[in-house]
């Protein structure tokens, strides 16, 4: 990314000189790269300033696009807070949502949604991999009955991208959010995919001004961001597999470790399908709150999403979820990166466990 800092300034919305096509170059070579992670074409990526920004020109893009035809929209309330809001918002302005039950694993019951697809249902939205439990929703099947009813299936694959293979074409998913820095890429910088044939997706811009991108997204494009997407999308490729079984490693160690040490806990959504850097355990009888700050100075860790968890709200997918409240309380989200270390992961069952046990005899009756 260094150099267009300091050395190529060109516009990549231009074509007039050989700065700006130089940057043009650039920008279509981190397209490339993004879209051959995801297996699609460079021409279906759209350059945005996060996955936030993203979510909200899929979602409200193609509502926009095809409210003539409905105003339908499925999904499930443990959708990222940037998904449910931008619902909320179009709710208030004509759609109506059907909310999909869960368990208390996260996971929802394909029946149901088949049964809630209506003629006048546009979009179904439901997330790749859950941002707090790592829960990973059956994408596959999913997509299939979206496909056999003819509704568009947006997924927020923010999660999951570098994780594992996230591939929207395979699983008929036709919109897809993701962003650049949950796979070591720089902040500030996302994509949105759309599907441009079988089916074509059309999506209607949030920002005017200037025909970039399609005019699908109006604006310069952050084009060092661009390219340090591109690269990051380029290393995901190349080191993938072996980090993802690195980090279920660690995880496993971890949950392991918790367990010989802590007698009352909970992994939540332990027993289905997750993404491998996630763990979100609960300690009974324990404020996550207090533990979370107990450990702050040695961990790096939360007791809801980092989007929600500033605000001092607690964690709404927990609660989406139906767990007993004395489960929601004691919940802390612990995550793996591809640097962490076995060593590290011992350290940390160590403090988890110091400050559980401190907690717990405070809490105790004397």
């Amino acid at each position: 990314m260094e150099p267009f800092f300091t050395e190529h300034f060109g516009n990549p919305s231009s074509s007039q000189h050989a700065y700006s096509r130089f940057a043009r170059e650039q920008l279509d070579q981190a397209a490339w790269q993004i879209a051959k992670l995801l297996s699609v074409e460079s021409s279906e990526i759209i350059f945005t300033s996060g996955a936030t920004e993203a979510i909200n020109l899929g979602i409200k893009g193609c509502f926009d696009a095809y409210k003539q035809r409905g105003k339908h929209i499925v999904s499930v309330k443990t959708e990222h807070k940037a998904v449910l809001d931008c619902l909320e918002y179009l709710e208030k302005r004509g759609a109506e949502i059907s909310w999909l039950d869960c368990d208390e694993n996260g996971e929802i019951d394909l029946d149901q949604l088949q049964d809630f697809i209506r003629t006048d249902t546009i979009i179904v939205c439901l997330m790749w991999g859950n941002n707090e439990t790592g829960a990973v929703h059956p994408v596959r099947e999913i997509g299939e009955i979206c496909a056999e009813f003819g509704v568009l299936l947006f997924s927020d694959a923010t999660q999951a991208i570098g994780k594992r293979m996230v591939l929207p074409k395979e699983n008929n998913v036709t919109v897809l959010a993701l962003s650049g820095h949950k796979f070591y890429g720089p902040k500030g910088i996302g994509a949105l995919y759309f599907s441009s044939g079988n089916p074509r997706i059309k999506i209607s811009p949030l920002i005017h001004g200037g025909g970039q991108q399609m005019g699908i997204r109006g604006g310069t494009v952050n084009l060092p961001g661009a390219v340090g997407l591109g690269k990051a999308a380029e290393l995901a490729i190349i080191g993938m597999e072996g980090e993802s079984s690195k980090l279920l490693q660690l995880k496993e160690q971890f949950q392991t470790g918790l367990k010989a040490k802590i007698k009352d806990l909970r992994v939540i959504s332990e027993t289905v399908n997750r993404l491998p850097h996630i763990s979100n355990v609960s300690f009974r009888g324990v404020s996550s709150s207090e533990l979370v700050e107990k450990m702050s100075p040695e961990l790096a860790v939360s007791n809801a999403s980092s989007c929600t968890a500033g605000r001092g709200r607690k964690s709404h997918v927990l609660k989406a979820m139906n767990l007993d409240r004395e489960w929601r309380d004691g919940a802390v989200r612990f995550s793996f990166g591809k640097y962490t270390t076995a060593d590290e992961v011992d350290r940390a069952v160590d403090i988890v466990s110091k400050w559980v046990a401190h907690l717990n005899n405070i809490n105790s009756p004397l």
